[in-house]
């Protein structure tokens, strides 16, 4: 089995209902053993694009391949490698768990002969063990989510797509589920849809941002912490220090000062003119109060690509 193998290839998808482009022009790939984090403020056309990768919602234009499948001339055999989660679990209440996951594995068309052990595995992954007799209807908000991720990977799936998958859970619970989906990472391919940033940060390979119906940032997590790296210090002074005597020490490209009379100091990329600048203040007497570097953070970004809080989605 090849990690670099691509299970999920957008190609120019285009979605309008009526004249509004909800989705425009989206081109993506995702390849086994990635973990993509998927966020967008509320009408960014992120619940579109869940739709439209699950099969759920025809594109207007552009292409859908899951594991080689184009999900318009071959549904069912694009459908047959994923697992899907929506935001609100897909559940019957009258069936009891064990049940509902049967049910779930004969829709997926596993053989009679082998759903018992698919139902087992699928619970054990999920922490579901203890309530195989119970009625979904019964179970906390929690349970039920894991009931529900259950169902999405039962017939262990190529690309699992999950759409808000820790809301209702407590602390505990998130983390099982996060290392749940890092763990499905490992063979498969999972989209995870969240507003939850940490989430990301925690769980995900690469991220991307969709803004009105487009992306706008598709990068790899590791080059996007890299970019988060500070590079500017932010300094306050007791009194006014010469913007011009710190502008010209080595490795400084700009100084400038913010509205809250804190000076920000550019500097070079992996340099740290700590030491310069203390000295220089220590020289010159502008009684340096605090010295710390700038740290851009992934609501930052989001917040700069998007001009929304991620709290919005």
């Amino acid at each position: 089995m090849s990690h670099s193998e691509v299970l999920v290839e957008t190609d120019v998808v285009t979605r309008f209902y009526g004249r509004h482009a909800a989705v425009s022009d989206m081109s993506f790939m995702i390849r086994r053993g990635e973990v993509l984090g998927f966020l967008g403020p509320n009408g960014a056309g992120k619940t579109t694009t869940m739709q439209m990768l699950s099969g759920n919602l025809a594109p207007s234009s552009g292409r859908i391949l899951i594991a080689g499948h184009d999900m318009q001339e071959a549904p069912e055999q694009a459908k047959a490698h994923l697992g899907y989660l929506p935001e609100y679990p897909p559940l019957y209440r009258e069936f009891t768990v064990d049940e509902y996951l049967d049910y779930a594995a004969a829709l997926r068309r596993i053989p009679r002969a082998s759903r018992r052990a698919a139902r087992e595995r699928a619970k054990a992954r999920c922490g579901l063990h203890e309530v195989g007799g119970r009625l979904t209807a019964n179970l906390s908000k929690g349970f039920q989510q894991r009931v529900g991720l259950a169902q999405a990977i039962i017939h262990d799936p190529d690309v699992v797509i999950l759409d808000e998958p820790t809301v209702g859970l407590d602390p505990i619970q998130i983390r099982e589920v996060r290392a749940l989906i890092r763990e499905l990472g490992s063979e498969h391919a999972v989209i995870l849809s969240t507003h939850i940033l940490p989430e990301v940060q925690a769980s995900c390979d690469r991220v991307q941002i969709i803004h009105k119906g487009r992306l706008v940032l598709n990068e790899d997590i590791n080059t996007l912490m890299a970019h988060m790296e500070s590079q500017a210090l932010i300094a306050a002074f007791r009194a006014a220090p010469d913007l011009g005597a710190l502008g010209r020490l080595p490795q400084v490209h700009a100084v400038t000062t913010q509205e809250d009379g804190r000076v920000r100091i550019l500097h070079e990329p992996g340099a740290d003119p700590t030491d310069a600048i203390v000295g220089l203040a220590l020289e010159k007497g502008w009684g340096l109060r605090e010295i710390n570097p700038e740290h851009s953070t992934l609501e930052s970004i989001f917040v700069e690509l998007t001009g929304e809080s991620p709290e919005a989605s």
